[in-house]
C-alpha cells in the first residue's frame, strides 16, 4: 500500500500524468534536450581550455559554467527518462531521494556563486578594461572558483540533513520528476514552519547575496555604455554582456520562483513546471546563449572544426 504509514524508506515519483503516446514524445524530446546540452556543454569547455584566444576571465568562467550545467541537467534528467521508459512509478530509496537534493541545491547554489563573479568580471571589463587583466588575473579568478565550488557544496549540508531528519508519514508518494524540498516537506508529520522559515532566510542569502553585486555591476555597466559615443561602441560593449544577463534573468527567474517564499510547501503542488524549466529547459539554453552570441567562441569552434576536418582527411 502507498497510503499513510509511518517511517518511509523509499519514495515513488509519479513523474509526468497522459497517455503512454505523450510519455513516449516526452522521453524523445527530453533525450534530446539532454544530449544537445551536454554535447554543447563540452565543446564549449573543450574549445576554453585549448584555444589561446579564449584565455581570459570571461571565458574562465564560462568553462566553468558549461561543467556545472552539464552536472545540474544530470541531476533529475537520467532517472526521469528512466521513469517515462517504464510504466508506473519511479521509486527512489531515502538515501538516494537525500542525495539528489543535496546535489541539485549544491549546484544551484554554486552556479549563483559564479554567476555573481561573472558579473563583477563584466563590470571590471566594461568599466576598468585598461585594469581588467590585473584586478581579475588568473590567480584572482582560480580563489572565486574554488571558494564557489566549496561554498555551494558546504552550505547545502545543513538544509538537507534538516529536512532528511524530519518524518515521513502522511505518504511516500512525491508529485513531481525528482525529489524537491517543497514535496518532501509537504509530506511531513512535522511542524516545519520553524525549519521553511530557516531554509526561506537561507535562500534570500544566496539568492540576493549574488543578485546584489550583479544589479550593483549591470547598473555602473549600463550608465558606462550609455556614456560611450558612438553606436557601434555600446553595441560592442553591450554585446559582451548580453550573454550572462539572458542567462542571469533565466536563472534567477525560476530559482526565486521556487525557493524565495516563506512557506514552501504550499508551491509544492504549482512548482514542478518551474523545476523542469530551471532543471532541464535552462541548461538546455546556455550552450546557444553563450555560443551563438559570441564571435570569439563561433570564430574558435570553426577553426577546430576545420582543424578537426584536416586530421580526417590526411
Amino acid at each position: 500500500m502507498l497510503g499513510n504509514y509511518s517511517g518511509a524508506t523509499e519514495f515513488y515519483l509519479l513523474g509526468f500524468p497522459g497517455s503512454q503516446e505523450l510519455r513516449h514524445v516526452l522521453l524523445a524530446t527530453f533525450i534530446l534536450f539532454y544530449s544537445v546540452t551536454v554535447m554543447g556543454d563540452t565543446v564549449t569547455t573543450v574549445i576554453v581550455c585549448v584555444d589561446k584566444r579564449l584565455q581570459s576571465p570571461m571565458y574562465f568562467f564560462l568553462g566553468h559554467l558549461s561543467v556545472l550545467e552539464i552536472l545540474i541537467i544530470s541531476v533529475a534528467v537520467p532517472l526521469m527518462l528512466w521513469g517515462l521508459l517504464l510504466p508506473g512509478m519511479q521509486a527512489i530509496s531515502l538515501i538516494a531521494c537525500g542525495v539528489q537534493l543535496y546535489r541539485y541545491l549544491s549546484l544551484g547554489t554554486l552556479e549563483f556563486a559564479l554567476l555573481g563573479a561573472m558579473a563583477v568580471d563584466r563590470y571590471v571589463a566594461v568599466c576598468n578594461p585598461l585594469r581588467n587583466n590585473v584586478i581579475m588575473n588568473s590567480r584572482t579568478c582560480n580563489i572565486v572558483v574554488t571558494v564557489s565550488w566549496v561554498f555551494g557544496f558546504l552550505f547545502e549540508i545543513w538544509p538537507v540533513y534538516a529536512t532528511f531528519q524530519l518524518f515521513y508519514c502522511k505518504s511516500n508518494m512525491v508529485n513531481n520528476f525528482f525529489c524537491g524540498r517543497g514535496q518532501l516537506l509537504k509530506l511531513s508529520c512535522n511542524d516545519t514552519l520553524f525549519i521553511e522559515f530557516i531554509l526561506f532566510l537561507m535562500a534570500v542569502f544566496v539568492l540576493f547575496g549574488s543578485l546584489i553585486p550583479t544589479i550593483v555591476s549591470y547598473t555602473y555597466i549600463i550608465s558606462t555604455i550609455l556614456k560611450i559615443p558612438s553606436a557601434s561602441g555600446r553595441r560592442k560593449a553591450f554585446s559582451t554582456c548580453a550573454s550572462h544577463f539572458t542567462c542571469v534573468v533565466v536563472s534567477y527567474g525560476g530559482y526565486l520562483f521556487l525557493y524565495v517564499k516563506p512557506k514552501q510547501a504550499q508551491a509544492a503542488n504549482y512548482n514542478g513546471v518551474v523545476s523542469l524549466m530551471v532543471s532541464v529547459v535552462a541548461p538546455f539554453l546556455n550552450p546557444f546563449v553563450f555560443t551563438l552570441r559570441n564571435d570569439k567562441v563561433i570564430e574558435a569552434l570553426r577553426d577546430g572544426v576545420k582543424r578537426c576536418c584536416h586530421l580526417f582527411r590526411n
